[in-house]
């Protein structure tokens, strides 16, 4: 029931943002440009925007352009301030300033350049042109107004007519444009002529800054200081609203219309308020609540219904068409840990303790204001049996009338649950356990603190079902059963995971009354009597195309809250049962989140309160996602030695630029007009064919690429928002030339001079194979001559080879035979060697004993031996044959040692050979001893010492 009160109750307070995009909860996103962002001076007079969507901005330094990305100013010839300016449907860019007006236009490289139309009036006319206040474009024609003139431009012509008496300001509204004198009142611009608008005087002495149309017949009127009128073409009157008090305080500086709804209304002393057609005041935004200056000067509603303002001294960004709206430093809230509406309150734990506001008072201009006795960290807030509980470092409290009511326990608490089937019994969970508290007549007590488990810190998630009490600890799952004197735990059990097939506990959540357990976005309930976990195969299907969940929460309205990666997401509850999922519009709440400490506070679909890091956010549901659009992407500039092309300049677009062979260096930088949340803005590129796959997404607008081939190329470029909308894709194409030396005509020529020197070759050719062919007539005969004289020289040579052969021969047979008679002759010294012994023992032999025929025999064959010995000449053919068969030898060992003796070339031949020492003896006639000797003899002159083998020494000469 008292849910449905405030459903009711308050759904009409705040319809206002059924209708629109203003919304007069909490704060929009500000966004503040200084000075020193985009390089200009302090005041900004005028705002406009081109159809690109990029913002114009008339600065006292000049023009500025901002495309999402970057910052451009262009000066005026004479660098005087620009007042005014407006863009046509042509790209035209119309500006005034003092004594000077005309228009930037983009040459054919996309550069802004200036045309003054100024100099198209008489040197008399041009020194009275006065400050250029207010541009306006009304049938074909371009209007320039100044205090004492109004110009008239139109094909390249120029016409004005005069001030009557000086004009204020000038107005565009439905269709028809007025002027503002200071002697006649409102003038209406028809055919040509300026004609008063009955009634109008009334506005002499007051200086008028805009007109609004209410609805077709009238129209507000903001004057500079006496506040605020309404018209209905028959009478003015004074516009009794809470807007025109403000005004009447703050000074008007005129302002702007948000959709025919809203009106946005600039001061000099106090920002900017908007109001409603009723003139009830929807916002207020001032420098307190996050503008940079009090003073503005102008206000512009960009083609997504957000407001930009022209300051004193910068520029503000509203992001106004949003569905969030904030509560920060500036209602005196930090970080919010959880919210609940109670009594009519708006009751927040943060870290700096628990704060509150009234539910049906305005949010405008009141702050948070805090509950005495809670100057600590406050965990959470929490309605239980229409009690209002606070869990803070302060401890368990009791909260009535915006104060503390009651300490329950002075431990500090994390938050409560009520116990299943224990009507008027709660548990609470606190930095050393579990207590329990009663409802009682008197209030709610302490009862006592439950025994058996005291591990309980702030990183922890607790459920209670009718069996068990549910603890998520890190990375455990505790399962514990209450005594029933709820005095104890009577059963505790660790778990480590939940499923076999997947490890970890994601979460611990309840979902229709139900205890579930999530691990990577599959989620399970536990089964008392097969005592194990199960999978709810219908709860995870909802879950399969979200990321992995941290934590889920359900609201009051059956709507599912995830928390993943620091974003948010929801599943949004249908009528028939089904799901829908939103992630987008949350997405510009990533980072900002309060981790293991998501707050969802879902009052009804039209206020959803989250808590933040640095404060509170208010989300309308019921809002439309209209503002979630598809953003634009622009290749705002393409750069390379010899130029640079401002394409995002260029009103046609170009189909191809050419570039020589030199500019292979290029540069590339991206714009997207997307100002909501634009550091959030994210650019993906590619140069085909240079590359085949598209960058990774990134914030850095700007690429370059170097030493590129000849070819053809298309560089591509897509953005996307902070809302993961992705633009389509913007492309420039452009060619490189080849090198000269790689030209078409560079391999035209090569083909000629290929052609020229085959033919030059080919005639060369033939005429060296002419020249060849005599050459080699008069060659072959000298090579016939050479060869046959050769052959003769050859077969003369062959002939002494064939005689050297033969004596080759000859020699050879001679060296045998030598050979062989020197082994006869061994043979024969052996025999006579014999004999001799022979000779010997028959001399040995006593004759007398024998008869005289035998001793005359005996005689003869001594005589005979003797003869036989003493005739033989073999000891002189030996050493004649031994001379000739190592006559080489020889004759090298005397070239070598001329000193050396006859008889030492035959010891060194006999060695040569091989023989004993007896042999040699025999033969040299000598005793062994003489031939040792000889021997040392020998050693000494061939200079051998004691150590080198005599023998192996002859051999290898």
């Amino acid at each position: 029931m008292i849910k449905s009160y405030f459903i009711i109750g308050f759904f009409t307070l705040f319809s206002v943002a059924l209708f629109g995009q203003v919304k007069d909860i909490g704060l929009p996103a500000i966004k503040n440009y200084k000075r020193t962002d985009y390089k200009g001076g302090t005041q900004n007079w005028n705002i406009d925007q081109d159809t690109n969507g990029n913002l114009y901005f008339a600065n006292n330094s000049g023009l500025i352009k901002f495309d999402g990305s970057t910052w451009h100013k262009y000066s005026l010839p004479n660098s005087t301030a620009i007042r005014s300016l407006k863009i046509d449907d042509s790209g035209k860019i119309f500006v005034g300033g003092n004594n000077e007006f005309g228009f930037f236009k983009s040459n054919e490289k996309g550069e802004l350049k200036y045309f003054s139309l100024s100099n198209l009036i008489s040197k008399k006319d041009s020194k009275n042109i006065n400050l250029i206040w207010r541009i306006h474009i009304y049938k074909g024609e371009v209007i320039f107004q100044s205090f004492t003139k109004v110009f008239f431009y139109k094909n390249e012509k120029l016409r004005f007519i005069d001030a009557p008496k000086k004009f204020q300001f000038s107005f565009l509204i439905n269709k028809r444009l007025y002027f503002q004198d200071k002697s006649l009142g409102i003038l209406e611009y028809k055919n040509g002529k300026l004609i008063a608008v009955p009634g109008s005087a009334f506005f002499n002495d007051k200086e008028i800054w805009a007109v609004f149309p209410l609805s077709t017949n009238k129209l507000i009127l903001a004057t500079l200081e006496k506040g605020l009128f309404i018209s209905d073409g028959k009478s003015i009157k004074s516009w009794e609203t809470e807007a025109n008090s403000f005004i009447k305080k703050n000074t008007s500086l005129g302002g702007s219309i948000i959709k025919n709804k809203f009106i946005v209304l600039n001061t000099v002393l106090n920002g900017i308020i908007i109001c409603d057609l009723n003139g009830k005041i929807i916002q207020h935004l001032n420098r307190q609540k996050g503008l940079q200056n009090n003073t503005v000067l102008t206000s512009f509603v960009d083609n997504k219904n957000n407001v930009w303002l022209g300051l004193d001294n910068g520029i503000t960004f509203i992001n106004e068409n949003s569905p969030f709206t904030y509560f920060d430093y500036s209602y005196n809230i930090g970080t919010v840990y959880a919210s609940v509406v109670h009594n009519n309150n708006l009751y927040v734990a943060t870290n700096q303790g628990l704060f509150y506001h009234p539910w049906s008072k305005s949010f405008k201009d009141e702050p948070f204001y805090r509950i005495e006795g809670t100057i600590a960290q406050a965990w959470n807030i929490q309605v239980i049996n229409n009690t209002l509980l606070c869990a803070s470092n302060n401890g368990a409290l009791v909260i009535e009338q915006n104060r503390v009511a009651k300490i329950l326990d002075s431990k500090g608490y994390f938050g409560f649950k009520a116990i299943p089937k224990r009507p008027g019994y709660i548990i609470g969970e606190s930095y050393n356990g579990f207590s329990v508290f009663k409802s009682a007549p008197d209030g709610i007590n302490y009862v006592n603190q439950v025994a058996g488990f005291d591990q309980t810190t702030n990183t922890f998630e607790i459920e209670l079902d009718e069996n068990y009490l549910w603890l998520k600890k890190d990375n455990y799952l505790y399962q514990m059963t209450l005594s029933e004197d709820l005095k104890s735990f009577e059963f505790i059990k660790k778990h480590t995971g939940i499923s076999s097939q997947r490890k970890g506990i994601g979460s611990l959540q309840s979902i229709n009354n139900k205890v579930y357990f999530q691990t990577k976005n599959h989620f399970y309930r536990y089964s008392k009597e097969q005592e194990g976990f199960f999978e709810d195969k219908k709860i995870s299907a909802l879950f399969t195309k979200t990321p992995t969940l941290k934590a889920l929460i359900e609201d009051a309205y059956g709507n599912l809250w995830y928390a993943y990666n620091e974003s948010l997401g929801v599943l949004e509850k249908n009528l028939d049962g089904t799901y829908h999922q939103k992630e987008a519009p949350f997405s510009n709440l990533t980072g900002n989140l309060v981790n293991n400490y998501i707050s969802i506070n879902a009052i009804d679909p039209n206020n959803i309160f989250i808590g933040l890091t640095d404060g509170l956010t208010h989300y309308d549901s019921k809002i439309s996602n209209s503002f979630i659009t598809k953003p634009r992407a622009f290749i705002e500039s393409f750069s390379f030695p010899e130029d640079t092309i401002i394409t995002g300049n260029l009103t046609t677009d170009k189909e191809e630029f050419e570039l020589p062979y030199s500019s292979n260096h290029v540069k590339f930088t991206f714009s997207s007009p997307t100002f909501e949340n634009q550091e959030n803005v994210m650019y993906s590129y590619k140069l085909e064919p240079f590359e085949e796959n598209w960058r990774n997404w990134s914030t850095v607008s700007i690429k370059e690429y170097t030493n590129l081939r000849e070819g053809n190329y298309t560089m591509k470029i897509k953005a996307k928002n902070s809302y993961g909308v992705e633009s389509n894709v913007s492309e420039i194409n452009f060619t490189i030339s080849p090198p000269w030396y790689r030209h078409f005509l560079a391999y035209l020529t090569y083909f000629i001079l290929i052609l020229a020197a085959i033919y030059y070759t080919t005639n060369r050719i033939k005429v060296k194979i002419r020249t060849n062919k005599y050459y080699e007539t008069i060659e072959q005969r000298r090579l016939y001559l050479e060869k046959e004289s050769k052959i003769r020289h050859e077969q003369h040579e062959l002939e002494k080879e064939i005689e050297k052969l033969k004596n080759d021969k000859l020699q050879i047979k001679i060296l045998a035979k030598d050979k062989e008679l020197v082994n006869n002759s061994l043979q024969v010294v052996k025999k006579n060697k014999v004999l001799n012994g022979i000779i010997q023992k028959i001399k040995d032999i006593d004759t007398h004993n024998l008869d005289d025929s035998t001793k005359s025999e005996f005689n003869k064959l001594h005589k005979s031996i003797v003869k036989e010995v003493n005739t033989d000449k073999s000891w002189k053919d030996l050493e004649k044959h031994i001379k000739n068969v190592h006559f080489d030898f020889l004759k090298r060992l005397k070239e070598k040692y001329p000193t050396i003796s006859p008889r030492e070339l035959d010891l060194s031949t006999y060695l040569l050979m091989n023989m004993s020492t007896k042999e040699i003896a025999e033969i040299m006639n000598i005793s062994t001893g003489g031939v040792e000797l000889a021997r040392y003899r020998l050693r000494k002159k061939l200079g051998l010492n004691k150590k080198e083998n005599l023998i192996g020494f002859l051999m290898s000469i």
